[in-house]
């Protein structure tokens, strides 16, 4: 009786597992295709970490929240901007000196893991948005691979096809058990 208690209790939690995952694969992916590449959430974008510049503080692989830019000249000192160093190519680096020249404001950038400064300032319309502490180590591997076309398929498939097989193999162990319960006892001899 016991054993019955934990194991549909076992069984539940796969179920919800399951469950939550393709959920969570849906979100990914549907997100992922809506923003044009960079899963949304809540009004923070997460953006993958593809160098080690940041380390130790965000580590290669990971995802970071980041809130998009609205006034992109009061950045300070010390903060972590995420912008455009070119057509192709976004930088999540800390502002190490800010100039203003009227309207303009150019930040000086640098990564906490790179001995020199960034090259080339950054102008302020250049800024997308402010890194706001949140890291997932390692997740951005995965948002990466949801994000190809061969990953996005798998992702949505997988988590399904294992949601399915279990519910199968449910199914047929509850249609066994009714089975066990309709079988009559074999025949016990009565002795004289």
């Amino acid at each position: 009786m016991k054993t019955k208690k934990i194991t549909k209790w076992i069984s539940s939690i796969i179920t919800t597992i399951l469950f939550l995952v393709l959920v969570f694969m849906l979100f990914v992916v549907i997100s992922s295709k809506a923003s044009g590449g960079e899963p949304q959430f809540l009004g923070y974008q997460l953006k993958t970490v593809l160098s080690g510049s940041m380390e130790p503080g965000i580590k290669t692989g990971s995802i970071i929240a980041v809130k998009p830019a609205e006034d992109k000249t009061h950045f300070k000192k010390g903060d972590v901007i995420t912008f455009k160093a070119d057509e192709k190519t976004i930088v999540t680096h800390r502002i190490i000196e800010v100039n203003e020249n009227g309207k303009d404001v150019i930040y000086r950038t640098k990564g906490d893991n790179n001995k020199t400064a960034d090259m080339e300032p950054v102008l302020s319309q250049n800024i997308l948005a402010k890194y706001t502490g949140f890291t997932l180590p390692y997740v951005g591997y995965f948002i990466n691979f949801s994000q190809s076309k061969n990953g996005s398929a798998l992702l949505l498939i997988l988590p399904g096809l294992l949601l399915l097989g279990y519910s199968i193999i449910s199914i047929w162990r509850a249609i066994a058990q009714i089975d066990d319960k309709k079988t009559p006892p074999e025949n016990i001899e009565k002795s004289a």
